[in-house]
């Protein structure tokens, strides 16, 4: 077995403590907590999106968004809405004061942004958002399926 500071889960889990001191003063200024802030992000970039849509972008399991929608929509930072076509499926997008509140906190945290650039290195931050990205795509051997590792040989041959 590794050792402990060389396990790939708690390294990236120390990893994202690490960044999200940066951003954390500022959400708590702002009155939200990081996974409020990962659904009204999310939702500035979608415009609109199905429950389970959001649950799965933003990463967080359904029965905690559905209490977070509704302190976020008792703030009036969210909108819920059924389509006429399927009541069955709940739409959220953001309110227009959600919008102002994420067009006052996206400004400090691209300052946020700025200075972990300078403090890591642009290249560096590069490197490791492909390298992120790249390690997203690994999904474990399913039985039945080709290994993944036969087809990683094959397309390098």
């Amino acid at each position: 077995m590794r050792r402990f500071d060389q396990s790939l889960p708690m390294a990236l889990l120390a990893a994202r403590e690490s960044i999200m001191a940066f951003f954390r003063p500022h959400l708590n200024e702002l009155g939200l907590t990081e996974q409020q802030w990962r659904v009204i992000r999310v939702l500035r970039e979608h415009d609109e999106l199905e429950f389970h849509e959001l649950a799965s972008i933003a990463k967080l399991l359904p029965p905690s968004l559905s209490g977070m929608l509704t302190r976020l929509e008792r703030l009036r930072l969210i909108k819920r809405r059924k389509r006429r076509s399927d009541q069955r499926r709940l739409h959220i997008a953001l309110s227009p004061e959600g919008v102002a509140r994420f067009d006052v906190a996206s400004r400090q945290m691209e300052r946020i942004y700025r200075d972990i650039e300078q403090r890591f290195g642009k290249r560096r931050l590069a490197s490791l958002f492909s390298l992120l990205h790249s390690a997203r795509a690994l999904q474990p051997d399913q039985p039945g399926q080709p290994s993944q590792r036969r087809k990683n040989r094959e397309q390098t041959r």
